[in-house]
């Protein structure tokens, strides 16, 4: 079956960070997860923005947790695309942080073979960049093969780097993997850390926001090439200066790639990452 934008929809969840995603593409969808503070549940960016966590998290009684979306609201999604598309392609973070591809997938059951749902393996503007990959190939025309490929290509080749104001946050959610070895570090010392199969793993520890940045990029031109086909997001939880300086950075070290994504991480990542944090993703889409 020959795929195309006008016969095949796009799912992600809200982890994706890119909520403005239905407003570009017609058939894109995006699936929230939760935020449970103060004894109420929140969808994410629907009911509850990152500002607003950060500001309610410092008065509530128990800090906040999250969840993942049931199958059924992912049902909800499929069936309503279902009667508009043939096939339904959904892209949802990595299995080893939450639960949500598990949910997705017992939904997908219940239309047979019309959706197809991805582990990404990632995180964050990641898979916004995968989703905007996937959708270059349905307004030319692809093959499910084609998209296999390149779910296949992009886990293994996708860079994903972030640094946080301190690890508190993604220890207090498990999420914390083998970057607990950069635990109780100086204030001033700030952690690089990147998504290795879905792990968080400790890349350097080095001193001063400014520092972590430039470490960020740093990476970014040791494993990437300069030209129009590599594609970059940025994103921020409650550091607009800081992602301000890391795209100036990224401009000087790759000026003639694309950058695709500038975000802010919504409230269900802000939960695990905390205020301060700021990641950079790439992925060379050599179509």
């Amino acid at each position: 079956m020959n795929l195309t934008a006008a016969n095949t929809a796009v799912v992600l969840d809200s982890t994706a960070d890119f909520p403005d995603a239905p407003e570009r593409f017609p058939g894109w969808r995006v699936v929230p997860l939760y935020v449970n503070l103060g004894g109420r549940s929140y969808r994410d960016y629907v009911d509850l923005g990152p500002d607003e966590l950060y500001a309610r998290r410092a008065s509530a009684a128990t800090p906040p947790t999250t969840s993942q979306p049931t199958p059924g609201d992912f049902l909800a999604v499929y069936e309503e695309l279902a009667g508009r598309y043939e096939r339904i392609l959904s892209l949802q973070l990595s299995s080893t942080l939450s639960g949500t591809y598990a949910s997705a997938v017992t939904a997908a059951e219940q239309l047979g073979d019309a959706v197809r749902v991805f582990d990404t393996r990632t995180v964050s503007a990641a898979i916004a960049v995968l989703a905007l990959a996937v959708q270059r190939r349905l307004e030319r025309g692809t093959t499910e093969k084609e998209i296999d490929a390149l779910v296949d290509r992009f886990r293994r080749d996708h860079g994903l780097l972030f640094t946080v104001d301190t690890l508190e946050f993604l220890a207090r959610g498990g999420r914390i993997g083998r970057a607990a070895a950069f635990a109780g570090t100086l204030l001033s010392v700030k952690p690089v850390l990147e998504l290795d199969d879905g792990e968080v793993v400790p890349v350097k520890r080095v001193r001063g926001s400014q520092k972590a940045l430039e470490e960020l990029v740093a990476r970014l031109t040791a494993e990437s090439v300069d030209r129009p086909a590599l594609r970059v997001a940025l994103a921020h939880a409650a550091a607009p200066e800081r992602l301000a300086a890391l795209e100036r950075l990224v401009q000087e070290a790759r000026p003639q790639a694309t950058i695709e994504v500038t975000t802010t991480v919504g409230a269900v990542l802000g939960v695990h990452a905390g205020p301060g944090a700021v990641g950079l993703f790439w992925y060379d889409d050599e179509e």
